[in-house]
């Protein structure tokens, strides 16, 4: 949710950081759990997934485009099964909720699955395409990527883009954009659920997923057995708002911690002062290579385009250690570090948000209520990216949100709460206070477990994928928490990097407290 439109949930392309752990105890019985092909999931049929080497099972399920008139559109609302690879499965598999709003889950599944394998030993995984993306009636605008930095970043241009998009959207048999809420889609995949034979879900949401995962959990609380909440954006959280608030302080943290680590301070110590220089001489000409064409460009630098180019690095600690150098290399004139830093989560394949399905999520169940949000824009960020989302939903037909949607009424099973305490977007205090929430009647049902040195994501962090293994594993409640995160809550923050100084031109080299040059 987040990052700029034409990046993920929070305003940069949506990307899942749901990666969990292989685990070699499973490996004593994979043989025999392969020697005979697994059952095939009711209403499904074999299929291939590109990058994904073996035969898995595919289904679609038909749905009206419009609740209340059951019998008016349909829409196929896919879905990916993988099989567990053990005869004795489980009876409840393992859902994951993509990001975005507007990620595919399918899209994702083949850079989540290796890591996936300890799960799946005894459960099925299942993809859905919410409604609105991949192929489940999908509100895709064109391609970005590729088109000059000026183009892609600057907001005007964004918004012309987004009004072509959303006049030929309008125009599909599916195109009516009210009818791509969380609450709806979340009816979809409970009928998934039914056409699987499924009794219960457990839960997997990232970022975006985590609000769907909580309207599901409101909706159908008895169908789902365990829920993990990895980077909390809960429905009330009024985007863009929170993000401005969230990132300046990402933003601020990063700085600080650059000065108060020996080896950052002693590279950049000009840094904080380069960075409001920076901002100060905007708007300026500049030149620079395209980072993913590598195309010479020249264009006018705005304070709006270099702060886009500074958030997404902020998602990911490795990526943040290299902004100091990145910043101190703009403040001489030279941006392709910055803008390569932005780029560098958003081109991956499978990353590319259906940004129609987005906005209808987005002016239906935040812009409303951005007015009284608590969180006010200051700082850097500004309000800039609200501004934006404002004038782009002008026009936008907004579904109806029920009131209920905002609440988070108490958990009857086991919910894990994962934060990363650099988190840009979804940062603790969102995760904390949905754990209270959920916790209300019973807190030994809910777990907060904080990462400090964690980025957009806490799923694939060191010993969190056997964590997460052991929690939905737990045949009891009382097992399943609480879980020691200690292996994971002391990792440290990673060292800065700097360019080297011999050797390949470009290549770049980590300093940890001891500095270590190339």
């Amino acid at each position: 949710m987040p990052r700029n439109p034409n990046r993920r949930f929070f305003f940069t392309r949506a990307r899942v950081t749901l990666t969990m752990g292989f685990a070699i105890a499973c490996l004593f019985d994979v043989a025999s759990a392969q020697a005979a092909p697994p059952a095939t999931a009711p209403g499904t049929q074999a299929c291939r997934i590109e990058g994904l080497p073996n035969e898995l099972q595919c289904g679609v399920i038909q749905r009206p485009v419009d609740p209340a008139k059951p019998e008016g559109v349909q829409i196929g609302v896919h879905y990916l099964v993988v099989p567990a690879m053990a005869r004795n499965k489980q009876p409840d598999p393992v859902l994951l909720l993509a990001g975005g709003p507007g990620q595919s889950a399918i899209g994702v599944a083949s850079a989540v699955l290796p890591r996936l394998t300890r799960l799946n030993y005894r459960r099925d995984l299942v993809f859905i395409d919410q409604r609105g993306t991949g192929k489940s009636a999908p509100l895709q605008c064109d391609d970005d990527s590729k088109l000059p930095v000026a183009q892609a970043l600057d907001p005007s241009a964004q918004a012309r883009r987004l009004e072509l998009c959303r006049t030929a959207l309008m125009r599909l048999p599916h195109g009516d954009l009210r009818l791509y809420t969380t609450t709806i889609a979340m009816q979809d995949f409970e009928a998934v659920r039914q056409q699987l034979g499924a009794p219960q879900w457990n839960l997997i949401g990232a970022s975006y997923g985590t609000r769907a995962a909580l309207e599901y959990l409101r909706q159908f609380p008895d169908k789902v057995r365990r829920t993990v909440l990895d980077g909390v954006a809960p429905p009330d959280m009024v985007l863009p708002a929170s993000f401005s608030t969230d990132g300046q302080s990402a933003l601020d943290a990063s700085l600080l911690a650059c000065e108060q680590e020996p080896a950052c301070a002693l590279q950049y110590p000009q840094l904080r002062r380069q960075w409001a220089a920076l901002l100060q001489g905007l708007p300026r000409a500049v030149s620079v290579n395209h980072p993913v064409t590598g195309l010479p460009e020249r264009f006018t630098l705005t304070r709006e385009l270099l702060l886009r180019s500074v958030r997404m690095p902020l998602y990911v600690p490795t990526l943040t250690a290299a902004l100091p150098a990145a910043i101190q290399a703009a403040s001489q004139g030279r941006f392709e570090g910055l803008l390569g830093l932005g780029s560098a989560v958003s081109t991956r394949k499978g990353m590319r948000v259906a940004m129609g399905m987005h906005f209808s999520v987005v002016c239906a169940e935040d812009v409303p209520r951005l007015a009284a949000a608590a969180d006010k824009p200051g700082g850097d960020f500004g309000s800039a990216d609200a501004a934006f989302y404002t004038e782009a939903c002008k026009n936008w037909a907004r579904g109806a949100v029920p009131p209920e949607f905002y609440t988070v009424p108490a958990t009857h099973s086991p919910v894990l709460v994962l934060s990363g305490g650099a988190d840009p977007a979804t940062p603790p205090r969102h995760g904390e206070r949905i754990a209270q929430a959920l916790g209300a009647q019973d807190k030994s049902l809910v777990q907060h477990i904080v990462v400090p040195q964690a980025g957009h994501g806490v799923a694939g962090v060191g010993c969190m994928t056997e964590v997460l293994f052991r929690f939905i594993d737990a045949k009891k409640n009382s097992a399943a928490l609480p879980q020691d995160a200690a292996c994971a809550t002391k990792i440290p923050r990673p060292g800065v990097f700097v360019p080297a100084q011999t050797g390949a031109a470009g290549a770049a080299a980590p300093l940890s407290s001891g500095v270590q040059k190339p």
